[in-house]
């Protein structure tokens, strides 16, 4: 009879050996029909193809192909060695074991732009990446003009800490940085919210109004807008101590004011990418919708928000109708064009550059500090210091050469005004940060 001290308990079963593998490494000058040559003489020996990567940098060539050892290990290896040198390559063939190890978790994208991008930024950013035990797994240039960017993926690292430190570090060495999760994170809808003054556009529309009431006006309108920087007025008393500096201009100004604004360098490009890849766009204004709107209508924009202007018998009465488009009501924007779009806040992006885009940035799931004051960029998520709003493409992760490819392919703005427009002639914009044309 056996009893239960006899029982032997079973040995788990050995797990199996790691299959034999081959790493071929070849570098030398690209040329039409290297990666050809190099896969047929895999093919006539049988094995399986398991990795593969291929760069090319200024017309030099690194192919590293991972494969299975086959039956004739070292025949495979004489081979693409002699195919290589035909070629005018040089081959490392290294056995080994196994695949890839499994990339860790905590995937991040980390994007590093400068104009120009300093060894020593890419140096001191790699180095905090180490100190904090993750790991660069692949590098890319997304793009060369106006501004180089370069995009890490990284794995095994803190998000929280390392966006950071990495930004610290970045703007210790000139360049700018955005850290957001990799992955599908990474992808699909997104809706794009930005301030318009000094960042949409390169103007204060309340000065561009201000020179049409003349010089005594101007100087009022700059005396409050000091004040209120120097925190003496919240921004509502500012606005409504500006505004009434404008009563008695006829409404005609705010045509020619619209039509003299200046896009911010690249503002056309931006909303023209994003409107093709699908996603959505929206501005939120401290300035006036009757300028704003038109805008946004020319530029595709489909959420609009900013204040309204008081007009009666066709002039400017100095007051400001309804509530004041603050700091607070940015951020409240930004949740209600989420909410109509059905995108949760992890899918928004806030640009902005003044102390009143402040909540609505720290509101998105990613905040971007454009040409900011100090105060901002130490707040925001990201900060662009370079004078392209285009460069906002690259946080997201969307190359120069897609880019440029979808500016070929013909653009259609909706026929649609977005709701709270004003009536307003179309323009032709340009890209350059000059005035329309």
């Amino acid at each position: 009879m056996t009893t239960q001290q006899d029982v032997i308990p079973a040995l788990p079963a050995p797990a199996p050996a790691a299959p034999r593998t081959v790493l071929f490494t070849l570098t030398g000058p690209d040329r039409p029909g290297v990666t050809t040559a190099v896969f047929q003489v895999l093919t006539r020996s049988g094995v399986e193809v398991l990795d593969v990567e291929q760069v090319v940098v200024r017309g030099y060539l690194t192919l590293a192909v991972l494969v299975t050892a086959g039956a004739d290990e070292a025949g495979m290896i004489s081979a693409v060695r002699l195919v290589g040198g035909e070629l005018g390559l040089d081959v490392s063939g290294e056995p080994g074991t196994g695949d890839n190890s499994p990339r860790r978790r905590n995937r991040l994208a980390v994007t590093l732009l400068g104009a120009p991008l300093r060894p020593s930024a890419v140096a001191g950013v790699a180095g905090r990446i180490a100190e904090h035990g993750a790991n660069i797994d692949r590098i890319r240039r997304i793009s060369r003009f106006p501004v180089t960017t370069l995009e890490l993926d990284v794995s095994g690292g803190d998000g929280e800490v390392l966006r950071r430190e990495l930004a610290a570090e970045a703007m210790a060495h000139g360049a700018d940085l955005a850290v957001c999760p990799a992955g599908l994170a990474r992808r699909g809808r997104r809706l794009v919210v930005m301030d318009v003054d000094s960042t949409l556009i390169q103007d204060e529309v309340i000065e561009l109004l201000a020179a049409h009431a003349g010089p005594e006006a101007e100087k009022k309108v700059a005396a409050v807008t000091e004040r209120a920087m120097r925190g003496e007025l919240d921004f509502e008393q500012s606005l409504h101590e500006r505004v009434a500096c404008l009563a008695g201009l006829p409404e005609s100004v705010l045509t020619d004011v619209y039509r003299s604004v200046r896009l911010s360098p690249g503002a056309l490009t931006l909303t023209r990418t994003l409107r093709r890849l699908g996603l959505t766009l929206g501005v939120v204004s401290g300035g006036f919708i009757e300028v704003v709107a038109p805008l946004a209508r020319d530029l595709g924009i489909t959420h609009v928000r900013a204040n309204q202007l008081g007009i009666e018998d066709g002039r400017l009465t100095g007051r400001v109708v309804g509530e004041v488009v603050d700091r607070a009501a940015k951020a409240a924007s930004l949740r209600h064009f989420a909410e109509l779009e059905g995108l949760p806040l992890s899918r928004t992006v806030a640009i902005g550059d003044g102390a009143n885009d402040l909540d609505m940035l720290a509101t998105a799931g990613l905040g971007v500090a454009f040409n900011a004051k100090p105060v901002v960029r130490e707040q925001a998520d990201t900060a662009v210091t370079v004078p392209y709003l285009d460069a906002v493409l690259y946080l997201l992760g969307i190359p120069r050469a897609e880019i440029e490819d979808a500016d070929e392919e013909p653009d259609t703005i909706p026929d649609s005004t977005p709701a709270g427009t004003s009536a307003g002639t179309s323009a032709e914009l340009e890209d350059t940060g000059g005035t329309r044309r």
